[in-house]
């Protein structure tokens, strides 16, 4: 269980995130089209989890809008963000925004990506969506580095994630 805080009041999650050397959890998301996407459809990129409670709120846009400006400059590398806002509205908000080098996916139905990798928000205000987290894959799907942001409403280290890779 990671502590964070909101504004400074202290949260929990559910639990920790993987470790870093060990396979990443699988896992099902949904495209904004409704389909499904799986880790194993991006085995032998390198792969950016952008992580966070809502595209809606201005932390979220901020980190969505800086990968993907990054990503356009990345070799082999896909920059996935993931949070549990409706497909429709992940898709309203990079349409919007002309952002087209992040692939959004949805993990609104049941939480089963936040629960396996122990970032599911446990209480407070925000609870049950994701809390801001980084975590970078090799090319097999092994973790190679993970950020559990310690304050919701602050970024991630981009510099620290970009340099994971």
């Amino acid at each position: 269980m990671a502590k964070i805080t909101l504004k400074g009041n202290p949260i929990k999650t559910i639990g920790k995130l993987p470790k870093v050397g060990k396979k990443a959890p699988k896992f099902s998301l949904v495209k904004s089209d409704l389909s499904k996407a799986k880790l194993k459809d991006f085995k032998g990129s390198k792969v950016i989890l952008n992580i966070f409670p809502s595209v809606d709120t201005g932390t979220c846009a901020a980190s969505v809008r800086k990968f993907n400006e990054e990503a356009s400059k990345l070799e082999n590398t896909k920059v996935i963000c993931i949070s549990r806002d409706l497909p429709f509205a992940q898709a309203r908000f990079c349409g919007a925004d002309g952002l087209d080098n992040v692939i959004m996916l949805s993990d609104f139905g049941k939480g089963k990506f936040g629960k396996s990798y122990g970032l599911t928000i446990a209480n407070g205000p925000l609870a049950n969506l994701h809390s801001r987290c980084i975590i970078v894959l090799d090319e097999k799907g092994k973790v190679t580095y993970t950020e559990q942001v310690s304050e919701i409403v602050d970024e991630p280290n981009y510099e620290a994630a970009l340099n994971a890779l």
